[in-house]
């Protein structure tokens, strides 16, 4: 499938949870594009934002649809690629905080216990 026509499909699907609870899809729609309107961040740097958590929470239609939404916006190719490497870094980061932090301390007290 095209990247195109997931967007499609999850613009579809959007369109069919919005007939079926009209409130909270409408709801949703207004918030959204509220949220990504010109602000003291630009559009573009909210897209960049969204594609990175997209891509650190591993969330396939957001990233497609953030990352035509960065190309919309104006992002460069680098700016976008960039936005990814952010996202690594928290991603890995969060993995090595829970490391050295949580699983640190069940070791220790866990260990103690046997």
């Amino acid at each position: 499938m095209s990247m195109e026509q997931c967007l499609h499909e999850y613009k579809q699907g959007l369109g069919m949870f919005t007939q079926q609870m009209p409130h909270v899809g409408r709801a949703f729609n207004a918030f959204t594009e509220a949220c990504f309107a010109e602000g003291a961040l630009s559009k573009k740097e909210k897209q960049l934002i969204a594609l990175a958590i997209s891509v650190a929470k591993q969330d396939e239609y957001c990233t497609i649809y953030h990352t035509k939404g960065c190309i919309d916006e104006g992002a460069t190719e680098k700016e976008i690629f960039e936005a990814c490497a952010v996202a690594s870094a928290l991603a890995g980061g969060a993995t090595m905080s829970q490391a050295v932090t949580l699983v640190r301390q069940c070791v220790n007290e866990f260990t103690r216990m046997h």
